[in-house]
């Protein structure tokens, strides 16, 4: 095993980059460093010990994305293609000291934030019934709910959340109220701590969840807090599925007292048979928030950015963990 001094020696001097695109599709990449095309395939491109900033692949199983951590010894940089970082985080005792793990903030805010809308608005104006309606030539007129006048609570304002408000500013909200783990006041207003939840769910006509998977959020949207919801409210999920306890959730459709729509569930993907599916006052996508057209010029914009950093010696952006 090489001492401490070696391995701080080869972590100066690896110089390979491990990314998920053709580099000559990436405009903008700093010349110097030695470009391995990893999207999740069997075999590696090239040694991991050589790797000193890997790009993690896109919409790839966690299992995939982490395997080769254990072996790299000199990376420097961790960069993800996601918003969140639960997919990566458990794995970061594999790595050594200093390791900066970076998330794609900056990426998904545009996209999720659409489907966001596109959901709510989706849900409230009835679109799953006309589209059924459609199909078996019925019409299906009548009066339907509408944006316009709702209170909407943002649980978990970072940067999707507050692009999440920048959409709902055309659509006359009666309120934006924002919610996160710690309190804060922003140009927009106050940001209210998850201590406050229960004081503010009851007057939220549209409960929007746009927060990470941590230990914290983990089951955050429990019986308890869906019980605090108003009775016809609307419950959408673009944050992770385990954020929201399925059963509980199941519960509450069925009774026919609150709505949601999903565009991450618990499991994930959704398996055949599942009660979600077919569950009343649902409607479910399928986790395709950040994957959109809106990805891939977003995603390469990053990564030139991040490597031209990386390569001037300054410091990277969007850092989330630091490996001790």
């Amino acid at each position: 095993m090489a001492d401490a001094g070696q391995t701080a020696d080869t972590a100066r001097t690896a110089r390979d980059v491990w990314i998920p695109f053709a580099p000559d599709a990436v405009p903008g990449l700093p010349d110097g460093f030695e470009y391995r095309v990893w999207d999740g395939e069997d075999a590696f491109p090239a040694d991991p010990a050589d790797c000193a900033f890997y790009v993690v692949p896109y919409m790839k199983p966690a299992e995939v994305c982490v395997r080769p951590l254990p072996a790299m010894s000199s990376v420097q940089v961790v960069q993800t293609l996601t918003a969140g970082m639960d997919h990566v985080l458990p794995a970061v005792g594999d790595l050594g000291p200093g390791v900066r793990l970076c998330n794609a903030r900056g990426v998904h805010e545009a996209s999720t934030a659409e489907l966001a809308l596109a959901l709510i608005l989706a849900s409230l104006r009835g679109i799953p019934g006309f589209v059924e309606g459609q199909r078996k030539e019925e019409w299906r007129s009548g009066f339907y709910p509408a944006l316009a006048d709702k209170s909407v609570l943002i649980v978990g304002y970072g940067s999707i959340g507050a692009a999440v408000e920048d959409r709902l500013a055309p659509f006359e909200c009666a309120r934006v109220v924002r919610v996160a783990r710690s309190a804060r006041t922003t140009e927009r207003g106050p940001v209210h701590p998850f201590a406050e939840l229960p004081a503010l769910l009851p007057d939220a006509d549209v409960v929007i969840l746009c927060t990470p998977l941590t230990e914290v959020t983990k089951g955050l949207v429990d019986a308890k807090f869906l019980a605090g919801m108003r009775d016809g409210a609307l419950l959408v999920n673009v944050a992770r599925g385990p954020v929201v306890d399925t059963q509980a959730l199941l519960a509450e459709l069925e009774s026919g007292r609150i709505g949601a729509a999903l565009d991450v569930t618990d499991p994930e993907p959704l398996p055949a048979g599942h009660p979600l599916w077919h569950a009343p006052n649902l409607l479910v996508s399928p986790h395709v928030g950040g994957s959109s057209s809106a990805f891939l010029p977003r995603a390469k914009r990053l990564l030139a950015a991040q490597l031209n950093r990386f390569a001037d010696g300054d410091p990277v952006d969007n850092v989330v963990h630091t490996t001790k």
